[in-house]
Formats: C-alpha cells, structure tokens, sequence
C-alpha cells in the first residue's frame, strides 16, 4: 500500500498543482459579490431558527470565504436550537433583549451589546432567547471559517442538541 500511495504521489507535480489551485481561486473570485445585500437573502428556517447567511463555506460567489457571517432572528418570546460547538464567535445584537446561555450560565443582553462566545478545547453549548414577547430579536455573528482547514467537528463535535420552534424538518 505505501509504494502505491508514493507511485501515485510521484505522478503528480504537486508544486504546479498549487499554482493551478492559485489561478483556479483567482478565476472564482474575479467577478466575486463585494457587497452582499439583506434584500437579496433568503430568511432560512433550520434547526438553530431562523437565519440569513452573507457569508458560508459553501457560498462560492463572494469575494471573502475566510469567515462565517450570518443574521439570526428569534421571534417573540422564542428560542433558538442548543448548539454544541466549538465557540469562538462574536455576536451584535441589532434589535431586542433576551440572554444566551453558554455551558448553562446565562448572559443578558439587548440591542447594540456585543455577545462574545468563548473558544474551548471540549467546546461549549450555546442557546439563545428573546426575552420580549411583542418584538423579533435579531443579531449578527461571525466566525472564522474553520470548516475547510479543521473539519465541521473542529475538534469538539458539532451537534444539534435541539431544534427552534420555528423549525419544522
């Protein structure tokens, strides 16, 4: 198996196989979207609620694939799904009050506070909650885009603990 693997190894210039991978992302990005719009997104409902994604691992058309950045909405005395991952992402919070819960403890928040979601080895489990039964809470939250170079486990597991209400599989 090993001289198999260092045959098949030696047929390929692996040099000149970054530099088409160079070109190949050039090409991708040449005519890349600069400017994502909330207009031209869609409102997903999945299992963590309801969300608009400006920038996805699997979104290819934008000029920056190094981050996730998504809106996230929770109506009116609601919840979001409970997510164990592994942290280290940073939350705004646009409109609304309510509190998220990191590893059970809870933090309160309203419109303009910054939520910052800790990075650890084992992870955490993460839930949030609109506290206003009239008014949609809504925030923003970005990470690095982990998931090309670390896996979607990212070392802690990535697990849907439990779904949104609004979500309906």
């Amino acid at each position: 198996m090993t001289q198999d693997r260092k045959a098949r190894l030696a047929e390929v210039n692996h040099w000149n196989e970054l530099m088409a991978m160079r070109d190949r992302q050039r090409e991708e990005k040449r005519n890349a979207i600069q400017v994502v719009k909330e207009a031209e997104l869609p409102l997903e409902v999945n299992s963590q609620g309801l969300m608009r994604w400006y920038l996805h691992p699997s979104i290819k058309d934008t000029a920056l694939s190094s981050y996730i950045f998504f809106q996230q909405e929770i109506p009116p005395g609601s919840r979001s799904g409970r997510l164990k991952f592994q942290g280290n992402q940073v939350m705004m919070i646009l409109e609304g009050t309510g509190y998220t819960l990191i590893d059970g403890v809870k933090y309160p928040w309203k419109a303009g506070d910054v939520v910052s979601l800790p990075l650890r080895t084992d992870g955490i489990i993460v839930q949030h909650f609109n506290t206003d039964p009239e008014k949609t809470a809504k925030f923003i939250a970005t990470e690095a885009n982990w998931f090309e170079c670390t896996s979607v486990d990212r070392g802690s597991g990535f697990e849907q603990l439990e779904s949104a209400p609004e979500y309906k599989p």
